[in-house]
């Protein structure tokens, strides 16, 4: 019989093969992927940059490229940023951007199990957390809270479900669509269609409800576009 753990890594494998497989193309296709990627990243970061204090310290989890750390980076060049992955070759990809950058160094990690030995006052994420389970979710953002100092922030950009079955069918029928005049070829899809598999999604709602169960102070949605949200913790 195959163990809990055992099934856990095999399925953490699989999301390492398959980013992998798209590291390099990875950064020039999100813009097609994402239908609302300007708000989702920039405008987001810059509305969160407005109302906080500088971070001393930054970690990414599932940082792949570096792409989330660049718009962060660009709010903030001075703080210090730990970005975390499984899979090493996404992150070759964010060596190259961050190349001479002395601040910003890099993990090959599971995050699921242990976070960065290093203090640190803010977390981020990008499109990562949705390939978990619930439960490991909730472990998840139980550790960021206990490494968190009081006031250290949480910042989960993600995708979601829309809560209700029929309004997730809207959802996804409108993001097949626009991947489909996007210019992706067939080739993309498939493989997007691959990644989709491996998705765990929760609603914005939920992950709202998860976070409070943490002991959050103050959690909020503070972007939301169909699939694409950006949730606000405050410890």
């Amino acid at each position: 019989m195959v163990s809990l753990d055992s099934n856990l890594i095999g399925e953490k494998m699989d999301i390492e093969k398959q980013f992998n497989l798209i590291a390099e193309e990875y950064d020039c296709k999100r813009r097609k992927f994402i239908p609302c990627f300007e708000d989702f990243y920039k405008n987001t970061t810059e509305f969160i940059a407005l109302n906080i204090k500088e971070p001393k310290q930054i970690v990414d989890l599932g940082a792949g490229t570096g792409l989330l750390t660049y718009f962060w980076y660009n709010q903030y060049p001075n703080s210090k940023y730990v970005l975390v992955d499984i899979a090493d070759e996404m992150l070759n990809v964010a060596r190259k951007r961050f190349d001479g950058i002395e601040n910003i160094s890099y993990q090959v990690e599971n995050y699921i199990y242990k976070l960065p030995d290093t203090l640190f006052d803010t977390v981020i994420s990008a499109l990562s957390i949705h390939h978990l389970e619930d439960k490991d979710k909730k472990k998840l953002f139980s550790r960021i809270y206990d490494n968190l100092p009081d006031g250290g922030l949480f910042i989960n950009y993600d995708q979601f479900c829309a809560g209700h079955p029929e309004m997730n069918h809207w959802f996804n029928s409108y993001w097949e669509r626009k991947l489909a005049n996007s210019g992706l070829t067939d080739k993309d899809i498939d493989l997007w269609k691959d990644r989709r598999k491996l998705d765990r999604e929760c609603s914005a709602e939920e992950e709202v409800y998860m976070l409070k169960e943490c002991k959050f102070k103050i959690v909020k949605c503070v972007y939301s576009y169909q699939k694409f949200s950006v949730i606000v913790a405050i410890k």
